[in-house]
């Protein structure tokens, strides 16, 4: 069996502000600090319907035209997640979010930057059997699942504004939280 990079995804800390102000996307600030390194090949730029949960994630109806960000990532050099990052057009139009390099710090910073404060992400996860497709563009060996994430980006005001969909090679991640316990 090859050996395949893991990454360890810090859940609540990979979004902390510092980070992507500071001029480093989410992946490539937690990579770097694992002595990893993070890059990602874009996939596809363009101005989609929305699908039923990408719809139902954002709070507006499905067929709705939204942006999307279609992304392969890579730690140390081998594919380790498909990313589909979808947003509201009138929150990224004219911005850099709908170009292919979207600037230091990301689709996060971009948003900040046009006035739309983050205040909220929410991920939900699964794990399941990879498609014939993700196999070959994850490169996975047979038999290894995928993590599907499902994460929602909202404002301050609670607002839905990014939605990513993404599929994580099984092999190559563990997911951990370290947060203080709710009353």
């Amino acid at each position: 069996m090859r050996e395949r990079p893991t990454a360890r995804r810090h859940g609540i800390e990979r979004y902390a502000r510092s980070r992507w102000v500071a001029g480093k996307a989410v992946l490539v600030a937690e990579a770097e600090q694992q002595d990893r390194t993070a890059d990602q090949i874009i996939r596809e730029l363009a101005e989609v319907p929305a699908s039923e949960p990408v719809a139902e994630r954002l709070g507006i109806e499905p067929g709705t035209p939204v942006w999307v960000r279609r992304r392969t990532t890579l730690i140390d050099g081998r594919p380790n997640q498909l990313a589909d990052s979808y947003y509201l057009l009138d929150l990224v139009r004219d911005t850099p979010i709908m170009q292919e390099d979207t600037g230091p710090g990301g689709g996060f910073v971009r948003l900040e930057e046009h006035g739309t404060r983050l205040g909220r992400i929410r991920e939900d996860l699964s794990a399941r059997m990879p498609t014939g497709p993700e196999s070959i563009a994850l490169e996975l060996p047979p038999g290894t699942p995928v993590v599907e994430l499902a994460r929602t980006t909202c404002d301050t005001d609670g607002r839905p504004v990014e939605v990513m969909l993404a599929v994580i090679a099984g092999d190559m991640a563990t997911f951990s939280y370290d947060f203080p316990i709710p009353d």
